[in-house]
């Protein structure tokens, strides 16, 4: 479902072009999120306009009380109206503490409904997009700009209202308690409103660039951090404090830009503001010594000026904040415009719930993008049939890593097709055909989590006992058990406190426990000491049984029992056949063999 920050004609994230026009309309896409509160959002403007309308009551009691209550030299009648003015205010208080709880609490759920939005949105884009996107730009946006639109669609949206409503209500009683006075005041507003609406454009393009600059700063800490120990390694502590403080400083310096440009707004307007509020009181001085008005409507208009004046100035600073909450949402919104490259057919074929494992490709070509011109993958076809193991080595590059990923449909070839089952896989669902995929990577990844968690990451839906099984078949049953939580013990970010061989092992427990037909194995072996990848070879040879299998190793000693070799070279398939049919062929599967097993002798080791 497509979020309502979605909008197709707003900035296009991939480029660096800005808006023309800076307006508010980026929040305008929140409304969706308000309207599913409708109950909540009426609440709140009602407790807002009864806080206005209460506070435009109290200059009225002051005047009554001026007027008739010190007028009649009555304490009594004095005493009287200060209780009424105890009640206002007790009712004023209430008003304003219920308008603050409804309006920041619909604040918090609007946000915490766009932060799940935005993240459900980028588990869903495509790897292309990852390819070049920065992981801690994406984190600040979801964090640091959704903060920015919590206090806009909170605390400063409600102002704004109150602060419009009780402008608006004390111009006019301004005009109504005198309006000669008013025609002073009222003639200080268009001198204020012109500098708003261009200090405000100016607001939001600098608070937009000082967010960009402090995501930069974001990526780049959360890019060092994850990679502490190569850093600390080539001890680089020092320079990557430095460039971090530089990208800080840069963030600073465009944050205390939009400061003075809202500072010089507010100094501004309250200027204004106050140099009308003593016009007043000079000319309307004048007016009581004259008998044209009462001291108790001097000190009426007196504070209906000081409340609209006073929301006037307080509306120049929200202005500010919304602006940076516009900002904020169009940084988001962008995001949300991003279309996933590989998504569901709109009538998608549907695998059955055990596929053999027919694996094809034909004529298959590859680029990544930006590189057209160089194909990873070229014209190549291999068919797999249902329970085959085939074996894909090859030199450093050769594609091998790549196939893996279109069978995935990370990503589409740019030529030929591929078939599951003799379906094309544009046809299906991508989730219906990863759930029929199990994949042992390289680089095994360990969230921070219980390592039941982590096995259970092959099947969320799985039970203690078969989370259990799996792992006694993946042979990580005999580490977990030595620890001191056994299955529940915390294995910290990346699975720091676990071996290259534990980590693999619970690897494969994730795929024993997904039980899928075609099983994927990317260098599973690689990294790993003699003794450790014994274990993890005996737990593969276990979960290959009756699957269709494709293995891509550097060390040919771990493929030697496939049912075909495959050998790659500058995308295309060069050879095929056994370790002995190819052994023999004196081509680049016998100039490996001859580096790992010796010049000697080219047989299979017992």
């Amino acid at each position: 479902m497509e979020s309502p920050l979605a909008d197709a004609s707003s900035t296009n994230p991939q480029t660096d072009q800005k808006p023309s026009r800076p307006s508010f309309r980026p929040l305008t896409r929140l409304l969706p999120y308000l309207l599913k509160h409708k109950g909540m959002v009426a609440a709140a403007i009602v407790a807002l306009f009864s806080a206005a309308v209460i506070t435009l009551v109290l200059p009225n009691a002051v005047r009554r009380m001026i007027d008739y209550g010190f007028g009649a030299d009555d304490p009594a009648l004095v005493n009287s109206y200060f209780a009424v003015l105890i009640g206002v205010v007790c009712a004023l208080a209430f008003a304003s503490s219920a308008r603050y709880f409804l309006v920041m609490w619909i604040g918090e759920r609007v946000v915490a409904e766009v932060r799940s939005d935005v993240f459900a949105h980028m588990t869903r884009l495509s790897p292309s997009f990852y390819d070049t996107a920065k992981s801690g730009e994406i984190l600040s946006r979801l964090t640091a700009d959704t903060t920015q639109i919590k206090a806009a669609f909170g605390a400063s949206a409600s102002l704004a209202m109150r602060n419009l409503i009780m402008f608006l209500g004390g111009a006019v009683m301004m005009v109504v308690t005198s309006p000669r006075l008013s025609v002073i005041v009222l003639a200080a507003i268009p001198v204020i409103l012109v500098p708003i609406l261009g200090f405000g454009r100016k607001v939001r393009k600098r608070s937009r660039y000082a967010q960009d600059t402090l995501a930069n700063a974001s990526a780049y800490a959360s890019e060092m951090l994850s990679s502490i120990r190569t850093l600390q390694s080539f001890t680089h502590e020092g320079r990557s404090a430095d460039r971090f403080g530089s990208e800080v400083e840069k963030a600073l310096q465009a944050a205390r830009k939009a400061i003075i440009a809202r500072s010089m707004l507010t100094g501004f307007a309250l200027f204004v503001i106050g140099s009308s509020i003593v016009a007043v009181l000079w000319i309307g001085a004048s007016d009581v010594f004259a008998g044209r008005i009462t001291g108790g409507e001097l000190s009426q208009f007196l504070l209906y000026s000081i409340l609209a004046a006073g929301s006037l100035a307080a509306l120049s600073e929200v202005w500010g904040e919304l602006s940076q909450a516009a900002g904020a949402a169009e940084r988001l919104s962008e995001l949300l415009e991003i279309e996933p490259e590989i998504s569901a057919p709109s009538n998608p074929v549907k695998l059955p719930d055990t596929p053999r494992g027919d694996i094809a490709f034909d004529n298959v070509s590859f680029s990544y993008r930006n590189s057209e011109d160089m194909p990873v993958v070229r014209d190549l076809s291999l068919n797999v049939s249902p329970g085959e193991t085939v074996a894909v080595v090859g030199p450093s590059g050769a594609g091998k890593s790549t196939l893996f990923s279109l069978l995935m449909r990370y990503y589409d070839p740019t030529g030929g097709a591929i078939r599951l089952n003799g379906v094309e896989l544009p046809e299906l669902d991508p989730e219906d055909l990863r759930r029929h995929i199990a994949l042992v990577p390289q680089d095994t990844t360990i969230f921070g989590a219980t390592i039941a968690e982590n096995i259970a990451y092959g099947r969320p839906d799985a039970t203690r006992e078969e989370i259990e099984a799996a792992a006694v078949a993946a042979l990580a049953a005999p580490f977990i058990d030595a620890m001191p939580d056994g299955y529940d013990t915390m294995v910290g970010e990346r699975g720091i406190t676990l071996s290259g061989g534990q980590r693999q092992r619970i690897s494969i427990a994730r795929a024993v426990l997904k039980h899928a037909p075609v099983l994927l194995l990317d260098e599973a072996t690689s990294a790993l000491d003699a003794e450790s990848e014994n274990l993890v070879q005996q737990a593969l040879d276990r979960l290959m049984e009756g699957r269709t299998t494709l293995v891509i190793a550097h060390r040919l000693a771990t493929v030697l029992k496939a049912d075909r070799i495959v050998v790659m070279d500058d995308g295309r398939i060069v050879e095929t056949g056994t370790h002995e049919e190819l052994s023999k062929a004196e081509g680049i599967y016998a100039k490996l063999a001859r580096l790992q097993f010796g010049a000697d002798k080219l047989k299979q080791p017992a």
